[in-house]
Parts: C-alpha cells; structure tokens; sequence
C-alpha cells in the first residue's frame, strides 16, 4: 500500500493521536481522538476524494474505468441505488474513532490506480457490498444496507474489501487444508497455500499425517525430515504470496498432541530458537484430543506415535484414528513405531510457549466431534480457531492431479456485533439477511485453484456468522464477566443467533429444492441436533428465551 496519499505535508491528526496517551492533569486525553478524526477528515479525506455531480456519474465512471463491475449494477435501476444511498445518508454515519477511520481509507476505501485520490466513502463501500450481495433483490439489499450502516453486521474483510469490485481477490476469509503422508500431497498443500494466500485468504493446514523425523522411507532409516522443513516451506510461501500487496499472507500450522515431532513443532516458535528451525510470522496450533488431558491430570506416561505406521495399521491417515478411543491399542501394538514423554512435563511446555508467544492455539478435537452433527469427521481449524468442520483427504498422483478429490474447507465469514444486533429492530430479520449475504459468497466462490477447497464449497455451502462486542455489551448493561446473568445471555443469544440462521438456511433449501452433501446422515436430518434445546436440558436459557419473544 502506498502511503504518499496518507502521509502528507502539513497534517496534524497524527500528532493529535499520538497526544490521546500523554495525561494531562493525571488523565488521558480521550477528546483528542475526536480532534485527530475530525483533522483527518478535513486534511486529508476531504481534500483527496474525487467528486461527481450524480451517483449515475459516480457509477458510470468507476465502471468504465474498471473499478466497479458492470453485472451487479446493472441488476439495479439508478433510481433504486439513489433510494438506497438516501437510506444509508439518514443514518447519519460518522467514524466513532480516528483508527477506525484510518484503518478505512488505509486499507478498504477504493482509490485511483495512482494511489493519489479516493473514489469512495465508507457509505460507498457499504452501498456496494449490499448491492452486490443482494444480486438485484431489491428489499435484501435495502435490508442489508440497513445492517451494515448500524454496524450490525460486518462482512468478512475479504467480503467487504472485495464486494463489486472489477480487480478484485476473492470474497472468503480463510481455508483448510490437510497434506497426507507422500511427497505429491505436500507439493501440492504447498502450490494450494500459495494460491490460496495470493486471493486474500489465512489457510490452516494440519500436518498431523506427515511422519515424523527419522521415520523410514521405503524402508531406509532415518530418512524422513519430519514436519519443521515443512514449516518452513509454508511460512516461506506465506510471506511471499500476498493480495496485490493490500494483506499480506497468513497461515497456521496444526499438530496432533500425539504426533512425534510435537517437541520440535512447539520449539520452533520459541524466540531463542535456532534459526534454521524458527518460524517467526506461522501461526502454530495443537489438536489435542481427551486422552492427553487424562494422562496429564494422572501424571502419567505417553506415548507419540509414527503417523506413518498408524496409516500401515489402520490403513487411514492419523488424523482420522480416534486417539482416546484406541490408545490402548495403539500402546501394545507392536507395528505402530512409538517413543514415551511424560505428560505433564509436554503440557509444561505448552504452557511456556503461550506465555511466551500466545501459541498454540488449542482444538479441543473430542469436544469438536461430539458436538458437530454432520457425518464425518473434525480434524483441524483454521487460522482464528473458529472453524470445524469436517474434511476427507484427496489422494495426488505423481503428475500432481487428484486421483481422489477430498473436502477442504472455505470459510464464508460474517460477523455479528453483538451490542449493535440487540438494538435491532427485529432481531430475526437481521439474521436472515446476513444469511442470505453469507450465502451468496458460498455461491459465487469458486476457488477452482484448488479443487478440494472448490469441491468441499460445492458439497457443503457452509457459512459461519460470529458476533464479536460480547464484552463491550456486558459491560455496557453493567454485568459482571462470567457470572450467570452472563452467561446466561450469552446462552441466549447465540441460541437465537443458530435459531435464525437455520430458519433461513431452510428457507433458502426450500427455494432451491436442495440440501447439503450428507444432510440425510446429518442430526439435522433426524432432528436429534434439536434435544439440546429441549427444556429438560436446557431449561433456564428457555425459559429466558421464551420471554424475550413475549
């Protein structure tokens, strides 16, 4: 990103911002954020946008320049889009913080191919995603305007960033990818992260299936490099492949608990260590599955085995093996290579780690299958740690083609604001239409450089609404973090938040005369998923539920 539109002569919203942390009379000078927005504004947004005489100039000029895309617009009458932008001008948007300003024209606002002007306000940028997202539904895109400009919903960055644009990267925010123990699956993993990071998505990928080091190879010992050169490679590739230099390239790691090579996996993040293993920019994150918390609790032994020797015995890859269910198993089985370490002395040393650097992220992987109602099976996540879904691995031939294409996940991202959504108007209505915006990104998605992240899309159309603000609201209402009247909000409102999203997404398969690969096997399916809310098991969430609908 060019910063020459940014940083120029004679401006003073820095200095004023950089003021907000320098007390005056013993306190922080908060009023001089609102003097760094409002001089940011005036001395450099207002001077630098390029004005038009109509939003019919305004459109017919960033599409024939190729800024915007001629398709979505032309679904539109321009008296339609004038009646939209009017909406979005009667809620009086203003920027709350200089940050969130700058962080805007910085990062999101289109500009002029010279970098020395904008072309749009954050009312633009909102106007265009609603728009687009709305593919010529008129009351969907007034509704989602709506959402957007109260700031109950954000679109993914990804989303937001790239909504109608002409040159643009792709609209998902991060992927999942797992290599498979051969040469071909980690070459391929490797071309996979780099292009995945080239359109603007964060991609984890598990390494749990790789042997560990000094595993053999065709029967020679000692051969195997084990999974750090691996990392190595991707954090190579990550800093390299970035989104037309606008975000750069973000990846995460993931390693089985039980894998032989996690010591040296949670090494290479520690800030003393030795160069040629030390990832400095990869996240890291562990699969942890229940039989190690067990071992650890107890004191005990455990034991690490060769993922490649599971495979020859199980004839799966290890991420598919349920670890607490066979580990006895595994122990006494005599072709499984395996070395011991106590348990405790390996949650040590994760421990050191997060209070060193904030890694590994932690996936609870028991926990993860006995919730997740579809066929199949959670391996891994992705690089916030908020994604499970379940995948099949792809087998790669020798020419780098898929003999068997598996499920790799997309992550279709939005975010609820949770303080925002519960002055909704009508609660439900903003769910749906968040849906409905989440599931036009699944559609229009086609990542066909990479077939199993395409085919997985196409099978599932997952979409993952968040909420984010839980603690700003909890504040807000003046209750205390973790007590029950907390955290029996927080039950209620995610209920509501699944309630709403499953009531559009049947809405939408009703339209369609569709369901997702694998609905039929899914606890949806037989209505079990529902038990859970029943109020012989969830009673006081409820009871409380059933009083907000009064």
């Amino acid at each position: 990103m060019s910063l020459k539109l940014l940083d120029s002569n004679n401006v003073s919203y820095y200095d004023l911002n950089n003021q907000v942390n320098i007390p005056l009379n013993d306190k922080i000078q908060l009023n001089k954020d609102k003097d760094a927005l409002a001089a940011f504004l005036k001395e450099n947004v207002e001077p630098n946008m390029v004005k038009f005489t109509s939003l019919q100039e305004k459109f017919k000029y960033l599409i024939a320049n190729d800024y915007l895309e001629e398709e979505f617009v032309s679904k539109y009458k321009m008296s339609f889009i004038e009646k939209l932008y009017q909406q979005l001008e009667n809620a009086h948007f203003h920027f709350k913080t200089f940050m969130a300003a700058y962080k805007f024209y910085a990062q999101y606002a289109l500009r002029t191919n010279d970098n020395d002007a904008y072309l749009e306000s954050y009312i633009d940028r909102v106007a265009v995603n609603a728009l687009y997202f709305a593919d010529g539904d008129e009351e969907l895109a007034l509704d989602l305007a709506d959402e957007m400009i109260h700031q109950r919903y954000q679109p993914a960055t990804p989303s937001f960033l790239n909504a109608g644009r002409k040159r643009r990267g792709e609209l998902v925010s991060c992927f999942l990818l797992q290599l498979t123990d051969d040469m071909n699956s980690i070459g391929r993993g490797i071309n996979s992260a780099l292009q995945l990071s080239r359109i603007g998505g964060g991609v984890g990928i598990t390494l749990s299936n790789l042997r560990g080091a000094g595993a053999p190879i065709k029967g020679i010992e000692g051969a195997a490099s084990g999974v750090v050169p691996v990392m190595k490679l991707l954090e190579d590739s990550f800093s390299y492949s970035n989104q037309l230099g606008q975000r750069q390239g973000a990846g995460v790691v993931y390693l089985n608990v039980f894998h032989p090579d996690i010591i040296s996996f949670l090494s290479a993040k520690k800030e003393n260590a030795d160069e040629k293993i030390r990832v400095k920019t990869l996240s890291l994150g562990i699969i942890v599955p229940d039989k190690f918390y067990e071992l650890a609790k107890n004191n005990e032994d455990m034991y690490l085995f060769d993922p490649w020797g599971v495979e020859r015995v199980y004839h799966t890859p290890f991420s598919y093996v349920d670890i607490t269910k066979e580990y006895d198993n595994l122990v006494a089985d005599p072709n499984i290579p395996k070395k011991k370490i106590k348990a405790r002395e390996l949650e040590e040393e994760i421990s050191k780690l997060q209070q060193e650097s904030g890694y590994p992220y932690i996936i609870n992987v028991d926990t993860a299958n006995k919730a997740n109602p579809i066929d199949g099976k959670i391996i891994m996540s992705n690089l916030c740690s908020e994604i499970m879904q379940v995948q099949k691995p792809s087998v790669v031939n020798n020419r780098q083609e898929y003999e068997q294409l598996g499920t790799d996940i997309s992550c279709n991202l939005g975010s609820t604001n949770i303080a925002n959504l519960m002055d909704s108007p009508n609660f439900g209505r903003s769910v749906k239409a968040m849906t409905r915006a989440l599931t036009f990104v699944t559609d229009n998605s086609s990542i066909d450089v990479v077939p199993s992240i395409q085919h997985g899309n196409d099978q599932a159309h997952t979409i993952g609404l968040g909420a984010m603000g839980l603690h700003g609201y909890l504040a807000k209402n003046h209750i205390e973090y973790g007590s029950k009247e907390a955290i029996d909000f927080t039950n209620v409102y995610f209920m509501l938040l699944n309630y709403w999203t499953l009531k559009a997404s049947n809405e939408i398969a009703k339209e369609r005369q569709e369901t997702f690969a694998g609905f039929s096997k899914s606890k949806y399916a037989n209505g079990s998923y529902f038990d859970q809310y029943l109020e012989k098991n969830f009673g006081p969430t409820t009871k409380k539920l059933q009083e907000l609908f009064k």
